[in-house]
């Protein structure tokens, strides 16, 4: 089948998600018919470098030599079976794996299939949570101000987009918001510590006044992805634990973007050197495979739910809740994690990035040039339309990136070699500097 057919048939019959349809009038729909390594191939041969990892799930690439045979060897034995009353081995082992990966902190995994969903766990969890310990009045919640947790109705409670929040704002009930920690915030001589320092007593402040009615706190740890690649420094992490602790309020971290290795360690919470209540993983932590996400919590809460009364359990259930087939992607992601010694491997990785990107960082147009672990983001000062115009002129040089707004950001899978990274940092200021001619 051809590029055009693939793609009259695509815009005719398949709503895209967070797309406006009618600018596909005159923007092209991409046709891709076979993925390898870093790499989309067209039906005509057009290869395109998966700068953005497909919305952040790809980590080691497309058509996985490793990840391809262990789910291979799972559908000769089991596609999947109900979680209710049943188990199996790849759920048992993943979640044991999990948990040891935390020492022993989080050791209860409830499984859903994408990011949203697991927002909405964690959520319901705590909520739940604190009316089975007597404490019916903590129901609300506090999220960071530019915060995204997921677009279903719960999850969009959290989420200070306003994109989402003006069109949806009817069915939801908003949470409230506190400061970011954002470090471009920083004043004249302050650091990223001082910004997170600040946001810190913010916080603080909210909560002293109003944590009888709180459930919960919920972050992005280090990084708020959909908010323009936000980077903060890991002391407001060390500080909202503390402050959340005080004031009994749990703490959420959704790693479904920041999870599975991208900011350098593999929860990053471990930078800060604290655990949640609860950790939500999606995304990469199936390799981009499967469908699959997973809230990871505690002894208390979950000895709060365990009880003779039916009404005292988690009432939460998907279908293909802890599906055999995403649960061995997901060993088969950390398997690869163990045997190509991953994390240390992504430190060269991000010098080759950041080497890269340093003919970004005097361009006349750019700005606040940051990157934690495998993620670089920058700022550009440009009129409106930009990010449609930059992502047609990136497609042009078989470069796939997606801004957020006029915030260009590289998230690649972690196959990239230095004469990559090297070809992605040329490619993409020669995609910004036609964009902004």
């Amino acid at each position: 089948m051809s590029n055009n057919d693939l793609l009259n048939r695509s815009r005719n019959a398949v709503w895209h998600p967070c797309t406006q349809m009618k600018q596909h009038e005159t923007l092209p729909i991409v046709p891709i018919v076979r993925g390898e390594g870093p790499w989309l191939i067209d039906a005509d041969g057009h290869r395109y470098l998966d700068a953005v990892s497909s919305w952040w799930v790809n980590l080691f690439g497309h058509c996985n030599e490793h990840i391809n045979m262990r789910l291979r060897e799972q559908m000769e034995k089991l596609e999947h079976v109900i979680l209710a009353g049943f188990t199996h081995q790849p759920v048992v082992e993943l979640s044991e794996r999990l948990s040891a990966m935390t020492g022993g902190a989080l050791g209860h995994a409830f499984y859903a299939s994408d990011g949203a969903s697991a927002t909405e766990i964690a959520m319901k969890m705590s909520a739940h949570y604190w009316r089975n310990v007597g404490r019916n009045g903590k129901n609300g919640f506090v999220s960071l101000a530019g915060s995204y947790h997921g677009e279903t109705v719960g999850a969009l409670a959290v989420t200070d987009i306003p994109l989402f929040r003006e069109a949806y704002g009817p069915m939801v009930r908003a949470a409230a918001t506190v400061p970011s920690p954002d470090a471009r915030r920083a004043n004249d001589g302050e650091g990223a510590k001082d910004v997170a320092v600040r946001a810190a007593r913010a916080l603080e402040s909210y909560l002293a006044e109003h944590h009888a009615s709180i459930a919960a706190l919920i972050v992005e740890p280090l990084v708020q992805c959909a908010n323009g690649m936000t980077m903060y420094d890991p002391e407001y992490l060390r500080l909202a634990r503390a402050i959340c602790h005080r004031y009994d309020v749990h703490l959420i971290a959704d790693e479904i973007a920041v999870g599975c290795g991208r900011t350098g360690s593999f929860f990053a919470v471990e930078q800060a050197g604290i655990w949640p209540d609860f950790l939500c993983l999606s995304k990469g932590i199936s390799g981009g495979y499967l469908p699959l996400s997973l809230v990871l919590t505690t002894d208390q809460v979950f000895d709060a739910f365990y009880d003779d009364d039916v009404t005292r359990g988690f009432l939460h259930s998907h279908s293909y809740t802890g599906n055999a087939l995403a649960c061995t992607a997901a060993l088969a992601t950390l398997e690869l994690f163990e045997r190509d010694d991953v994390l240390v491997a992504n430190q060269q990785r991000a010098q080759w990035m950041a080497t890269a990107a340093q003919a970004l960082v005097d361009h006349p147009a750019v700005s606040h040039v940051r990157q934690r672990g495998t993620i670089l983001a920058f700022d550009v000062d440009a009129r409106p339309g930009f990010s449609r115009t930059f992502y047609r002129q990136s497609l042009k040089r078989g470069l796939l990136l997606r801004p957020i707004g006029n915030t260009v950001y590289w998230m690649p899978p972690y196959v990239l070699d230095e004469d990559q990274c090297d070809w992605l940092g040329r490619q993409t200021l020669e995609a910004l500097d036609t964009a902004l001619a």
